[in-house]
């Protein structure tokens, strides 16, 4: 069963290597001339690259609402914001594990939930689509649809235009499958993806990805629950720490944070992951936690 459940990881992940080219393609292309770079142009700080939506927008509340990217079926999408436009805050995409469903935030985020709807932010779950797989995310079942990544785009694309959100401040973060997918969004939509937070994601070593948007210098809050996080064959501690490893090599920011728990979501993390995204807009370079983490961060963090 280990050897099954690595191959599968290993096959998501050089799948996603090779459909990440397509992806300027898909849903980008649609966005404004003055959105894009200077193709010759060098960047320091890049701009987040956001997509123009590709079907009607739903009206903006809480709850499970329907998007409907060209390309693929309506999706639902669970979400939670203020009633009212505060400011223009976080977007948080949540991908729940398999066997979860929408309700995984809640546990997860737990009170910050009140905490970043009430400063204007929104937390955005997809539902999976039930011809997925086994495994919740197209991807994480070695399929070559973009469905997951269409579905992210249209829920940016959406918010950006109604301006909810902060462009520079979109994240990404799940558990099990949902951080194998979080994993796949921080390579394959690094063009606006600011931060993100796996609890047991990861790639496996023989995995030599490129990201999208190298100038995007991208920061990970990385989670696993030490020797006993594995789970249908899967080995979540090697996957995150050769994660970690492979974006260090790339310049960018990593956060490891072995909680100890085996495969599970730990509840004490909420406050430093929301902490650490506010921390971790779209092109903060170098980390403002270079030097060091915040004294209310698990003592199991370490960068």
């Amino acid at each position: 069963m280990r050897h099954v459940a690595t191959t599968l990881i290993t096959s998501l992940l050089q799948l996603a290597a090779c459909v990440g080219s397509t992806v300027p393609d898909a849903p980008d292309a649609a966005m404004s001339e003055h959105d894009a770079p200077a193709p010759d142009a060098a960047i320091e700080f890049p701009a987040p690259r956001i997509p123009e939506p590709t079907g009607t927008c739903p009206e903006l509340v809480s709850g499970n609402l329907i998007f409907a990217p060209a390309g693929m079926p309506p999706r639902r999408v669970r979400i939670e914001l203020s009633p009212e436009p505060i400011a223009a805050g976080p977007l948080i995409l949540y991908w729940h594990a398999t066997g979860s469903f929408t309700f995984e935030p809640a546990y997860a985020l737990g009170d910050t939930i009140g905490a970043i709807t009430d400063a204007g932010g929104v937390i955005a779950a997809p539902h999976s689509d039930p011809t997925a797989g086994i495994f919740e995310w197209f991807l994480v079942n070695q399929s070559p649809k973009l469905d997951d990544f269409l579905i992210a785009d249209e829920i940016v694309a959406c918010l950006v235009q109604a301006q909810r959100i902060d462009a520079r401040r979109i994240h990404s973060m799940g558990f099990s499958a949902g951080a194998l997918q979080t994993t796949a969004m921080s390579y394959l939509r690094a063009s606006y993806i600011a931060s993100v937070a796996t609890y047991s994601g990861g790639v496996p070593p023989q995995f030599m990805p490129v990201i999208s948007e190298p100038a995007n210098k991208l920061a990970a809050m990385i989670f696993h629950g030490g020797p006993g996080d594995v789970t249908r064959g899967v080995d979540f501690q090697s996957a995150s720490v050769t994660y970690e490893a492979m974006l260090d090599a790339a310049g960018h920011f990593t956060l490891m944070c072995d909680h100890g728990k085996g495969h599970a979501i730990p509840r004490d993390a909420a406050p430093s992951i929301t902490a650490f995204f506010e921390a971790h807009p779209f092109g903060a370079w170098p980390s403002p936690y270079e030097d060091g983490l915040p004294g209310a961060f698990p003592m199991y963090c370490v960068p």
